[in-house]
């Protein structure tokens, strides 16, 4: 049975509220098998479902596909969903919802993001500490912000993209968003390079 009540059977108020996602969470937590990976790559979560279709994923897909060969990368989605690994998209509630913290005013509510997130960014970094050899988050914003905490807390290491450096140099004042949007071409272009530096070689068995 669908938990999440209403005439769409979308959930639009804060998901990372609801125990729905904090169920699936623990499920991947605690029970799920995370396949192993050279490099797992974190991307924010997005407002159309399945986070695959969705224009913001096709565009990071093209750029890790361009980079990185077949079977290198894991892709683990996180934000307000919680972390989803992305083979778990389809998953009851990861389809459910539709809410967008970049746009919130309210700062209780992005004090209860990051309160709630950390620990679930943390528990699954200390879940897959033997899974991956390398980290990289490609996020702006509350979503950064609990990913650098999750990497101190877990004391494993996610290298942050795009760096502190490259957003302050394309950041813009006028912009919704103080520091731009992860379409930006230097972003990309940046989370591109990082990705080629850690491509395993040849010689390495995926």
């Amino acid at each position: 049975m669908n938990p999440i009540h209403g005439r769409s059977g979308i959930l639009t108020m804060p998901s990372f509220y609801h125990p729905a996602f904090e169920d699936a969470c623990r499920f991947i937590i605690t029970d799920y098998r995370v396949p192993e990976h050279e490099i797992c790559i974190f991307l924010p979560c997005s407002m159309k479902k399945p986070f695959s279709t969705s224009p913001s994923h096709r565009i990071f897909d093209s750029v890790i596909e361009s980079r990185l060969p077949p079977g290198a990368a894991h892709r683990v989605v996180f934000g307000t969903c919680g972390v989803v690994p992305r083979e778990l998209e389809k998953m009851f509630p990861f389809t459910h919802y539709r809410y967008m913290l970049g746009k919130c005013t309210d700062e209780r509510i992005k004090r209860d993001f990051y309160r709630i997130e950390t620990p679930r960014l943390v528990g699954y970094l200390r879940k897959t500490r033997e899974t991956y050899h390398h980290r990289i988050a490609y996020c702006l914003g509350g979503f950064r912000k609990a990913m650098i905490r999750a990497s101190e807390e877990s004391g494993i290491p996610v290298q942050i993209l795009p760096t502190d450096d490259c957003i302050r140099r394309h950041q813009r004042r006028n912009l919704t968003f103080t520091d731009g949007s992860l379409h930006m071409e230097a972003y990309l272009l940046e989370f591109g390079e990082a990705l080629a530096a850690r491509a395993p070689s040849k010689n390495e068995k995926l």
